[in-house]
């Protein structure tokens, strides 16, 4: 009686291990079907503002992996040169004046949009393409990407991809994740994909219409905040934005800065990566 009790007990802890060793084996099966992006950290883009001319620090470990996979946050440092980008995730009315300052200072930048732009303003978007302008993935829908399956990210990116090119015969390059959320999956699906994630080093709270600061301060922003480098994101929604812009422009080339061009960041995504 005790060797079949005795026995019995054996049984059940050996079938308690081999069940345990079949879950982990499906968690870890989930992991490699692409699915482990939803149980990894969401990573928010953050940084604290330099002073005097000084490079923004970008949190701990995140310009290490963001090299990895030729992203970006920066241009190349060594150069007084700094980029515009804009991000339009609907229109509120400024970006005919944006685009007229920027065809005005001879100044390229690269605007961010979502579907529901490219179908809602496809006029402006016109505008951008052949005034010389880039136009960035900013996703379909705007979601988290981080979040989503490899095949959304793939439905997400491609489906305004292929919408850009039916129409105008271009493709998109730069990347710019929703809310600047990130983690390791969406930066290694996104480069399988040619992406080039770009994020910034200076941006501001600019979105929201109905807190507007005026002019002044807009350019105050901006100008203190200019760096070697830079890639300053703004919302074209702000009417601020839109009124400061030939200001900053002026007070950037004043100040001994340049604007560069979405083929040299490009190009400085492609040395990040490989050093």
């Amino acid at each position: 009686m005790k060797k079949t009790l005795i026995w019995g007990l054996l049984f059940f802890i050996c079938a308690g291990l081999s069940l345990s060793n079949i879950i982990l084996t499906f968690n870890a099966g989930e992991n490699v079907a692409g699915v482990y992006g939803k149980s990894e950290s969401v990573i928010g883009w953050g940084l604290k503002r330099g002073t005097n001319g000084e490079i923004p620090q970008a949190d701990a470990g995140a310009p290490e992996l963001l090299s990895k996979y030729g992203a970006i946050y920066l241009g190349d440092t060594s150069q007084k040169t700094i980029y515009l980008t804009f991000d339009e995730g609907y229109e509120n009315g400024y970006t005919s004046q944006i685009l007229d300052v920027l065809r005005e200072n001879s100044v390229k930048g690269i605007f961010f949009i979502t579907g529901d732009y490219l179908e809602s303003s496809e006029a402006l978007v016109r505008r951008m393409v052949e005034e010389g302008h880039e136009i960035g993935n900013h996703t379909y829908n705007h979601p988290s990407i981080p979040l989503c399956s490899k095949e959304k990210i793939e439905e997400e990116l491609l489906s305004l991809d292929r919408s850009l090119q039916n129409k105008f015969s271009v493709n998109m390059r730069f990347l710019r994740p929703p809310k600047g959320e990130y983690n390791e999956y969406s930066l290694s699906v996104t480069r399988e994909m040619s992406y080039i994630n770009l994020f910034w080093s200076f941006a501001y709270e600019d979105w929201d219409e109905n807190k507007q600061r005026g002019t002044d301060y807009a350019y105050k922003k901006v100008i203190e905040n200019l760096h070697n480098g830079a890639v300053l994101l703004l919302h074209a929604v702000s009417k601020d934005n839109a009124n400061a812009l030939d200001s900053i422009i002026k007070g950037a080339k004043e100040a001994g800065y340049t604007f560069g061009t979405p083929d040299q960041l490009a190009e400085y995504s492609k040395i990040v990566e490989q050093s």
